[in-house]
């Protein structure tokens, strides 16, 4: 019987070491819309499949965008002029001894006026560009794994617009039990029985809310061949 209880304590420690996860890729990014508008371009040929230049991906129609920036460009060249009449009128006024306090204080209002007018058209003008930048996305080196919407929707700030994913670093996630934490660094990582030279990239240091008496810890493969595989993972 002792023999018995010894071999299955010595099984439970060789086989204490080893793991399986899935490969995913290190970040996957959800992109939604910050804009409001029409969808006049949507991408869906490359749905699935990765782009390795600059691509646009979708275009939200920003043609009355652009009209009101050139419009407002032009109202702040005409507030400008004013605001250099109205800024040389006071320097005179306020040189002049005769004028009184009243008249001088009158000119000033005025052109704080033309300044406040002045810093609400920049505003608009930084947001409208902001805007007309929001309403083309392009992406580069990702893998764009879903597109959702299509030509002719029309879409609101948080709509979902596609996701991507980059697949130039995979991820793999285990959780540990918290006493291995001091010694499973310095181990050897086996994937698939074949040494590596991984190491662990990270391990967060509070138990996890499922997992509640383990750690979890995160793998980095550089460019793997393939995805969403089960990978067996040691430690020797």
């Amino acid at each position: 019987m002792k023999i018995i209880s010894f071999i299955l304590l010595f099984t439970s420690f060789v086989f204490g070491m080893e793991y399986y996860s899935k490969l995913e890729p290190y970040n996957s990014y959800v992109i939604k819309s910050a804009v409001s508008g029409k969808v006049i371009f949507s991408n869906d040929k490359i749905e699935g499949e990765s782009v390795n230049k600059k691509t646009k991906i979708i275009e939200i129609d920003n043609s009355v965008d652009k009209i009101d920036l050139a419009q407002t460009q032009k109202k702040l060249d005409v507030l400008n002029s004013m605001l250099a009449i109205q800024e040389k009128n006071y320097n005179r006024l306020y040189k002049i001894s005769s004028k009184s306090a009243f008249e001088k204080d009158n000119q000033k209002i005025q052109v704080l006026n033309l300044q406040s007018s002045k810093s609400d058209l920049l505003i608009k003008i930084a947001t409208l560009k902001d805007t007309i930048k929001n309403k083309r996305l392009f992406e580069d080196n990702m893998y764009i794994y879903n597109i959702s919407v299509k030509e002719g929707d029309y879409v609101t700030p948080g709509t979902l617009l596609y996701e991507a994913k980059d697949l130039t670093k995979g991820k793999l996630e285990i959780y540990i039990p918290i006493s291995d934490y001091e010694t499973i660094s310095n181990k050897t990582i086996y994937m698939n029985k074949e040494k590596t030279d991984l190491k662990i990239n990270k391990i967060y240091k509070v138990a996890d809310s499922k997992h509640i008496s383990s750690y979890k810890c995160e793998i980095i493969i550089d460019n793997p061949k393939t995805f969403s595989r089960l990978v067996k993972i040691e430690f020797k």
